[in-house]
């Protein structure tokens, strides 16, 4: 089963590593997975070929539990311009947008600590009071 590649900048073993490092599967792994035939060693040669034979493709993209046809074509360029013309930083922008709220994190993180500390000195402030209640309970 022959397939096509239609962009000549695409490299399906470079498709297929980034996938399965994503995946956080190692060559090892995925060298058990395939069969005896397999090690790490052929698994890092497959990562070099520019076109990877199609059976062998199906089954890595099987393991992988994605379709062929991600790594067949997934182009990095492509994914960055489509990154870079979507992603806005609303990092200082606590409102929503498009249906999601953006939220500075260290912001909140902040925010939490102070509240922390508050509560923490109010507790201190009653053990006190307590402690005072208790002294002049006792010194009666």
């Amino acid at each position: 089963m022959a397939h096509t590649t239609s962009n000549p900048k695409i490299h399906e073993g470079r498709n297929l590593k980034r996938f399965r490092e994503l995946l956080s599967l190692k060559q090892d792994a995925l060298a058990f997975e395939l069969g005896e035939d397999w090690n790490q060693q052929k698994i890092s040669l497959l990562g070099q070929k520019e076109k990877i034979d199609s059976d062998v493709l199906e089954q890595v993209a099987g393991i992988l539990k994605i379709p062929a046809e991600a790594i067949r074509n997934f182009d990095e360029e492509k994914a960055i311009n489509i990154i870079t013309n979507t992603y806005h930083d609303h990092s200082n922008d606590n409102s929503f947008n498009q249906g999601t709220f953006y939220l500075n994190p260290v912001e909140k993180i902040i925010q939490l600590h102070e509240e922390k500390i508050t509560l923490y000195e109010r507790m201190l402030k009653e053990k006190d009071e307590m402690m005072e209640r208790l002294e002049r309970l006792i010194g009666k």
